[in-house]
C-alpha cells in the first residue's frame, strides 16, 4: 500500500531525491583550497646554524671548561617562574619589568613570566629546594632568556646566556674570583684583546643611601631640564638617571656627586681588596665611577667587560653584588655575586671557528659492503676517532668525495681482485704522505682487530708490509 499524506512527506524527508546530473557534478568536484603560506620565524628570534652554530657551540663548549676549573657546580632552572619572582627582584619601575616581559596568565589563573634574566630564578631555587645547606655555593648555568625588546646587531627577543653566582660569600674574595675566572673566558676563548673591564664600587647600604640622596637633590635643581624618562626616574630609580644616553641628561652628568665622596670606611676597604686581587692575578681594570645598577639590593662591586668591536651592544658580559635580593624574595640576609655574558655576542666576537679534522673517510666502493662499513665505522667512533662514511652516488666519484671532507686518511673498501671465499678488500691511504703506506698502522690495526669477531679474518702484517688487506671468511 502506498504511503500517502504526512508519512510520505516524511519519507520525503528522509530520502531526499537524487542529485540532478548538474548538481552531482559540482559536488563532485574538488573543493579549493587556500594556497598554503609558510608560517615565518618570530621577529627578534634566530636560527643558529653552520659556523654561527660552531661559534655558538665553542663559546659555551669553553664556558664548560672553565666553570669545572673553578669548580662551579652546574644548575638548570625553569625558563618560566611566577611573575612576582622578577617583578620583586628586578623591581616594578624598571624597564624590564614594565615594558619588556613576556607574562601570560595559565589556565590555573597564575601570572607566569618567561625568564629575562637568571639571577632571580637561581635565587628562588636557592630559597625553595633548600640549597641554604650547601652555602657557599658555586652555581653556573646557560641557556635562553627572554625580553621583548626592538632587536638589533647582537639584541635578540630570545638571546642566550651564561651565568655564574657565588652565593653566601660576603668577602671580597668571591668578588676577585668571579672576575679572574671572567677575564680566563674571554682569554681562552680568544676575545680579550680590545675588551676592557669597567669596574666600580656602589659602596655599603649606608654610602649607597647618603649617595642617592645626594643625587635627588642635585637632580631636582635641574628637574626641568631632564628628559622625560629621567624625570620618572628621579622619583622612583635616580640612580639609573647615570646611564641615561639622552643628550638633555649628559650635560649634568659630569657635575652630578661620585660615589667615592659618601664611601664609608669599610666599603672603601672592600673595594681596595677587589682591585688589589686583581693586581695580583694580572686583571687589569679600569675605573668607571658612572656604572651603577640601579636596584637597592645591589651592593659593593659593580663591573662590565666592554669592547667597540660590536657597535652599540658594546658590553659583553656584566654583574656585581647583590647582597640584598635573597632577602627582597623573602629569604633571609643572604651576600652573592654573579655575572653573565650573552653567548651571541660572544660567538660575533669569536667568529668563525676552526672545524677539527676528520680522521678517517671510509669509501664504500662496492654493491652490498656498506654493513662492513657500519661496523668499522662504529668501532673506530667509539675508540675516539671521527669518521664519515660515503656509500651513496656515483661509485666513481665517491673517493673524490670523500677527499673533499679532508681528512687525515681514507679508507677503501672494495671488492675488486677478490678471490672466491673472500669477502672484501680494504686499502688505506695517508693524506699526508699522499700515498698508501703502514703510516698510521695504529690506526689500522685497531680497524682490523674488529673483524675477526665479526666472522672475517685478514692479515695484519700486509698493512706494515704497504699492502692492502683481504678480508677472508673464516677458516672452519
Amino acid at each position: 500500500m502506498a504511503a500517502s499524506g504526512p508519512v510520505r512527506n516524511s519519507l520525503a524527508h528522509a530520502f531526499p531525491r537524487p542529485f540532478p546530473l548538474d548538481e552531482m557534478a559540482l559536488s563532485a568536484r574538488p573543493m579549493e583550497t587556500p594556497p598554503k603560506t609558510t608560517p615565518q620565524a618570530i621577529r627578534g628570534t634566530q636560527d643558529i646554524f653552520g659556523a654561527e652554530a660552531e661559534a655558538f657551540a665553542h663559546v659555551v663548549e669553553t664556558f664548560e671548561r672553565v666553570r669545572k676549573l673553578y669548580r662551579f657546580r652546574r644548575a638548570e632552572m625553569p625558563v618560566f617562574e611566577k611573575t612576582a619572582v622578577f617583578s620583586r627582584s628586578l623591581g616594578e619601575t624598571t624597564d624590564v619589568v614594565s615594558k619588556e616581559m613576556y607574562s601570560f596568565e595559565d589556565r590555573g589563573g597564575d601570572s607566569l613570566t618567561l625568564r629575562p634574566e637568571f639571577t632571580a630564578g637561581i635565587a628562588r631555587a636557592y630559597l625553595t629546594n633548600g640549597w641554604q645547606q650547601h652555602a657557599p655555593l658555586k652555581l653556573a648555568t646557560h641557556g635562553p632568556l627572554f625580553r621583548y625588546e626592538r632587536p638589533q646587531k647582537g639584541r635578540y627577543r630570545q638571546f642566550h646566556q651564561i651565568d655564574t653566582e657565588i652565593i653566601g660569600v660576603p668577602e671580597p674574595q668571591a668578588d676577585v674570583e668571579l672576575l679572574v675566572m671572567a677575564d680566563q673566558l674571554l682569554k681562552e676563548l680568544g676575545v680579550a684583546d680590545g675588551v676592557t673591564l669597567m669596574l666600580n664600587t656602589l659602596g655599603d647600604g649606608a654610602s649607597r643611601e647618603a649617595w642617592r640622596a645626594a643625587l635627588v637633590h642635585f637632580f631636582q635643581a635641574h628637574r626641568a631640564e631632564l628628559s622625560e624618562d629621567s624625570q620618572e626616574r628621579l622619583e622612583k630609580n635616580p640612580l639609573r638617571i647615570l646611564d641615561s644616553k639622552d643628550p638633555r641628561d649628559k650635560a649634568f652628568l659630569g657635575d652630578a656627586p661620585k660615589i667615592d665622596d659618601y664611601l664609608s670606611g669599610e666599603a672603601q676597604e672592600f673595594f681596595g681588596k677587589v682591585t688589589s686581587g686583581l693586581d695580583a692575578a694580572g686583571v687589569k681594570w679600569t675605573r668607571a665611577p658612572a656604572l651603577v645598577r640601579g636596584l637597592d639590593y645591589y651592593r659593593h662591586t659593580a663591573f662590565e667587560f666592554v669592547t667597540d668591536r660590536l657597535g652599540a651592544q658594546g658590553t659583553v658580559l656584566g654583574g656585581g653584588r647583590y647582597d640584598g635580593l635573597i632577602e627582597a624574595l623573602g629569604g633571609p640576609h643572604t651576600p652573592a655575586v654573579g655575572w653573565a655574558a650573552g653567548i651571541e655576542r660572544l660567538a660575533m666576537l669569536v667568529g668563525e671557528v676552526p672545524e677539527e679534522q676528520l680522521d678517517i673517510a671510509i669509501v664504500v666502493e662496492a654493491d652490498g659492503l656498506d654493513t662492513l662499513a657500519t661496523s668499522i665505522s662504529t668501532y673506530l667512533r667509539q675508540a675516539g676517532r671521527s669518521v664519515h662514511v660515503v656509500a651513496i652516488g656515483s661509485m666513481r666519484k665517491r673517493y673524490e668525495k670523500a677527499a673533499k671532507f679532508d681528512p687525515r686518511g681514507i679508507l677503501v673498501i672494495t671488492d675488486q681482485d677478490v678471490e672466491a671465499g673472500h669477502f672484501a678488500r680494504l686499502t688505506y691511504k695517508d693524506i699526508a704522505k699522499d700515498k698508501m703506506s703502514d703510516a698510521n698502522a695504529d690506526a689500522i690495526m685497531q680497524i682490523v682487530s674488529v673483524f675477526y669477531p665479526l666472522g672475517y679474518f685478514c692479515d695484519p702484517r700486509m698493512f706494515q708490509a704497504g699492502e692492502g688487506i683481504t678480508l677472508k671468511s673464516h677458516p672452519k
